[in-house]
């Protein structure tokens, strides 16, 4: 159980509202994307609307859906992930946003190409190659196609045309999916990036191809129209990655893409306690703040006892205090606070949380990830 007096300063720090362009997300929390695999046929339907706004009407200010499939043919690798693109799975969207607005909250979608992620022969285009910066793998599979200048351009083109679908179906933003090693990451990444022409070498060169999507979809959209940027050090199957070792290579990879049109990075962590770099106790969103001056989102391991590869293996989650959280939140170190497993195993967590009902709190079972509740 949470002590009654973390729970009333949660409510004071948490329940503050917060600008990213013209949005206002009611509070400091936010739904953190999780792939759940129940669109059938990459459309969502109602349940997934009502999976969202369950959260929404729990108090969650804003929700960043799960990835979604930009319109490029090698974007995804299940049939079971959502589209951002087609005229049935937009209408689904469009319902989603629809029903999260009418609980309270605001949504964004997660803009995702899978590049080197992708399994040979994987739906939903079963014959489109594995592409990646220089068609080098994560692990030990075979090696995918380098992405030619044409190649760029189609999925540049892809993502502002999901960053203008998103506006166009009333989203309040939207999200790049630039962390964990898919394929905005395998540029920024020296492993995966090998090119020596102008998307690759340096890490300025490596981020120009993050950065032309960023632009593209900044050209189609609003001027004030929220774009969030996710990324990470770590990626999935390397947990020890770094696309930065120190606070001048992390400015490096975020500074092109601050003036190319972010207004938040979503820093993605597996611990939101751990310092990034000696000598500070700032975290890789608290560095990310302050280096760029944008608004940032932490995550990781938020309100449970144990990070989430736990659940990988079969193992729930006990509900832990979220005192160092609110401390970092109090020094402004960022500006909101992304909250996953806690969401999956109880819909109700913001709402009880901002309400003091901490002794309500459901903790994670692994049970949750096999239904869309």
């Amino acid at each position: 159980m949470i002590p009654s007096s973390s729970a009333a300063r949660a409510t004071g720090v948490l329940v503050r509202p917060v600008s990213l362009g013209s949005l206002t997300v009611r509070n400091r929390i936010a739904m953190a994307p999780m792939t759940r695999e129940f669109s059938p046929g990459g459309v969502p339907g109602a349940d997934v609307a009502e999976y969202y706004a369950r959260r929404a009407a729990g108090g969650v200010g804003l929700i960043i859906s799960e990835g979604t499939y930009v319109g490029h043919a090698s974007a995804g690798t299940s049939d079971r992930v959502p589209r951002f693109h087609g005229e049935d799975a937009l209408a689904g969207w469009a319902a989603v946003a629809e029903a999260v607005h009418r609980a309270g909250g605001a949504i964004v979608p997660q803009l995702w190409h899978v590049g080197m992620a992708r399994a040979v022969g994987a739906p939903p285009v079963p014959e489109a190659p594995r592409v990646g910066p220089s068609g080098v793998p994560l692990d030990d599979s075979e090696p995918g196609r380098t992405m030619t200048r044409a190649d760029l351009d189609e999925v540049i083109s892809a993502f502002a045309a999901g960053a203008a679908a998103a506006e166009a179906n009333g989203f309040d933003g939207i999200e790049l999916h630039g962390a964990h090693g898919y394929l905005i990451d395998q540029f920024l990444w020296a492993h995966t990036n090998r090119r020596t022409d102008a998307y690759g070498g340096d890490a300025v060169s490596r981020t120009r191809f993050a950065a032309e999507i960023v632009a593209a979809c900044r050209r189609v959209v609003s001027p004030d129209f929220p774009i969030i940027f996710r990324m990470s050090q770590w990626k999935m199957g390397d947990y020890r990655a770094r696309l930065a070792e120190s606070p001048q290579e992390l400015e490096a990879v975020l500074n092109p893409l601050a003036e190319a049109g972010v207004d938040a990075f979503h820093c993605s962590t597996r611990r939101y306690w751990l310092p990034e770099f000696d000598g500070s106790d700032l975290n890789l969103a608290g560095w990310a703040k302050k280096l760029t001056g944008k608004a940032t989102i932490s995550v990781g391991s938020v309100g449970l006892d144990t990070e989430f590869l736990k659940a990988f293996q079969g193992q729930g989650s006990g509900v832990a205090d979220i005192d160092g959280l609110l401390d970092r939140l109090e020094r402004d170190e960022f500006d909101l606070v992304a909250v996953g497993r806690a969401l999956l195993g109880d819909p109700e967590w913001a709402t009880k949380i901002l309400d003091g009902r901490t002794d309500e709190l459901t903790p994670f079972s692994t049970e949750a990830l096999a239904r869309l509740h």
